[in-house]
């Protein structure tokens, strides 16, 4: 029999572990001993960035995160808001950025897996995925491969799982060279009264290793997650997981059918690390303590290490506690799935988290000090430096701007990207990726859900507060574009190393924003994952705090269509002020990155939020106004289409400008003359831009055929990437 002997605890082991001195110097107070080198991975993986938050607590509980329509805010696996008739739409976004940087295709299929777990966890049956990709320069070495392979990952985990991909977002960016974003979202719909949680209950109880066994992938994934990039990516290539779809299926048949049985007491999803984190939050949330026998863990892999078993993110797994009573009967379920059923422990009165493994003491910590007194750090920072006014922007030809802005990835058509996912699996997407938010029917009512994802991290960066406050807006608008009832946002906030004072100046600028205009438009956040030092080399990203957000329509009459005809008046409600600053026309035709970002009046996007809804009968389509403004808005309701458009100015800043809290309005005349009535008793802004119709893009005289152009928009990215 092989012996493992286990390192001996030296500076350079604790380091590499990501615990720096006053860390280790706390543990050393906390459990008055030197610890063994598995409880020392127990303190690494509980105590890093990724898991603990210590970076960001401080400011996360600003946030607004409760209402009339919130069953469960921040904390659970995701969070869940009410959409009526005892019905709850349960959701989250998390990242996946380190994992998807050093194996693509892997990072980001686990990625999809790990974010559908927090959702039927709860008890939910997934019914919509979302994605938000962040990638380098289009000719950096390194960007093509990303491309195809995360992707490729999103594409093959989702497809195969069975869950439709309704939207999501893809930008290029030279911040992002060292370091993509991977950002997973889920939703999935749950009885109100069906609602599974993690909190640990009754002494004694069975605490039962659900699903595939465990390998030693992914070990040592979530401190990889919480430290910058060096020349050694490559060495990290095995904490990166490996995910079967296939088995998350039968994972979540199978949860689903034992939570049906009463056996369950609380439940946990094996993430970031592993069985670590999911007892110790059980645990926690519990007021309880938890002892693990790991000779009785699953594995696939010889000779196993305590510390392996630990810290293995080994993908579809799930830790749960059980009615003992209803043992025979839960295990059942999960042979008929052919899942592996083992009862590796139990909960205890005495807060210690206890190991053993062939019955040797491995660990023996308190619990509560892994989880709720983790470090909390109050990061020094500096607000971000007022930006350089904008200096003048010469007049452009404005079919030459449009045609630099459909021919870059950026804003070229991603049906290259979104028709590589299945959409339409399940049978009830009302709106699929291409324009605006996606939308599912909730099968055998006539509600339905919209989702959308935003951010503009060239605002954040110039401008944190606006920024923040921007991509929370958009969301909104987008949800209101397609006639849905915002409701509530999950956020995943993407930023550099918060060690850095201009960093964490970023990241509480943007909260800031984000905080207030979640509170304005009421659209509280319930859920979310904060990913840090997303640098390389002391190069960070753009900062990237992506919006995730959710909209009810309570019935599928009530959705705004692409109804674009010949012969459509063209309107605009909200002021054109030409803003010019950050823009896309500005970065994509001028290769420039001044200015401030627009403001953002959110008083001003609800009143016109409201108008869009109240009014929906009378709008033939719609769609917000934001990146590359009129010109862009315009030619993609009208792309989409297949009819030509007419605007009446020429003018860049007219055409190019991002003035927020705008929508582009399509309708007959006799509707645009009744709009234009409803929005002088509001006192709001509307006006008639052009219209739609013929085969021309034709922008203050300026023309172009639609038919070009729309061969330049569709064929941009697959050129760039194919």
């Amino acid at each position: 029999m092989c012996i493992m002997t286990e390192p001996a605890i030296t500076q350079d082991l604790i380091s590499s572990h990501g615990i720096n001195a006053d860390e280790y110097q706390r543990i050393l107070d906390i459990i008055g001993r030197e610890p063994s080198f598995t409880e020392l991975g127990i303190f690494s993986a509980m105590w890093n960035e990724h898991c603990s938050y210590k970076s960001s607590k401080k400011w996360l509980r600003t946030l607004p995160t409760t209402g009339p329509q919130v069953i469960c805010g921040p904390g659970e696996n995701a969070g869940i808001v009410d959409i009526g008739d005892g019905q709850a739409l349960v959701f989250k976004m998390e990242s996946h950025n380190h994992p998807s940087y050093i194996e693509p295709y892997q990072g980001a299929a686990t990625g999809v897996g790990g974010i559908l777990r927090d959702v039927f966890t709860m008890g939910a049956r997934p019914i919509a995925a979302m994605n938000s990709l962040s990638f380098g320069s289009p000719d950096h070495r390194k960007t093509r491969q990303l491309v195809h392979g995360v992707v490729s990952g999103v594409g093959g985990y989702g497809n195969c799982f069975g869950v439709p991909t309704v939207g999501g977002e893809v930008r290029f960016d030279t911040a992002y060279d060292g370091n993509c974003l991977v950002n997973a979202f889920a939703a999935g719909l749950a009885d109100t009264d069906k609602i599974f949680y993690s909190a640990a209950s009754g002494v004694g109880m069975p605490v039962v290793y659900l699903g595939a066994k465990t390998g030693r992938d992914g070990v040592g994934g979530a401190t990889m997650a919480s430290a910058e990039f060096d020349d050694t990516i490559e060495d990290k290539r095995p904490t990166v997981q490996v995910g079967d779809p296939f088995t998350e299926k039968r994972l979540m048949e199978a949860t689903l059918e034992l939570m049906a049985t009463g056996a369950v007491i609380s439940i946990q999803d094996m993430g970031a690390a592993g069985l670590t984190c999911s007892a110790v939050e059980m645990g926690d949330k519990g007021n309880l303590g938890v002892r693990l026998d790991l000779e009785k863990v699953p594995t696939r892999e010889h000779a196993m290490t305590a510390y392996e078993m630990m810290l293995s993110e080994s993908q579809e797994r799930m830790l749960m506690v059980l009615r003992p009573e209803l043992e025979a009967q839960a295990k059942a379920v999960f042979d008929k799935w052919d899942l592996d059923f083992a009862i590796v422990g139990e909960t205890i009165a005495e807060d210690r988290f206890v190991i053993m493994h062939n019955g040797e003491l491995k660990a023996d910590l308190p619990l509560k000090a892994l989880s709720g007194n983790a470090p909390e750090y109050d990061r020094p920072w500096i607000e971000t430096p007022a930006v350089t006014p904008l200096s003048d922007v010469p007049g452009i030809d404005p079919i030459d701007g449009l045609q630099a802005l459909i021919s870059s990835p950026n804003y070229a058509s991603k049906a290259w990207v979104y028709e590589q996912y299945d959409t339409m699996v399940m049978g009830d997407s009302a709106r699929t990726p291409g324009l605006g938010s996606g939308i599912v029917r909730i099968h055998g009512t006539d509600k339905a859900i919209a989702f959308t994802s935003d951010v503009t991290p060239r605002y954040v960066k110039a401008n944190p507060y606006e920024g923040g406050k921007q991509a929370v807006a958009e969301a909104y608008r987008n949800l209101c574009a397609v006639g849905a009832l915002p409701l509530a946002t999950t956020d995943n906030l993407n930023f550099g190393n918060p060690e850095k004072p201009e960093i964490m100046g970023q990241f509480v600028g943007a909260l800031k924003g984000i905080g207030e205009a979640v509170s304005a438009l009421d659209m509280p956040i319930v859920s979310g994952n904060v990913s840090l030092y997303n640098e390389t080399d002391g190069a960070g990203i753009l900062p990237t705090p992506t919006i995730g957000a959710v909209g009810l329509l309570t019935h599928t009459d009530q959705i705004i269509g692409k109804e674009v005809r010949e012969g459509h008046v063209a309107l605009v409600l909200g002021a054109t002020k030409g803003h010019l600053g950050q823009s896309a026309l500005l970065l994509e035709v001028f290769g420039r990155r001044d200015g401030d970002a627009p403001h953002v009046d959110l008083a001003l996007e609800k009143a016109h939020g409201t108008f869009i809804r109240e009014n929906r009968e009378l709008i033939k389509a719609c769609t917000d106004l934001s990146d590359g403004g009129l010109a862009l808005a315009a030619f993609e309701l009208a792309e989409e289409a297949g009819v030509g458009v007419i605007l009446d100015s020429g003018d860049t800043q007219v055409l190019f400008g991002e003035d927020q809290a705008r929508y582009l309005i399509a309708c007959n005349f006799d509707q645009a003359e009744a709009l234009m009535v409803l929005a002088q008793n509001a006192g709001l802004h509307l006006e008639a831009v052009g219209k739609f119709g013929g085969d021309q893009v034709n922008f203050g005289g300026v023309k172009a055929p639609l038919a070009e152009m729309s061969a330049t928009y569709r064929g941009a990215f697959e050129k760039t990437f194919a």
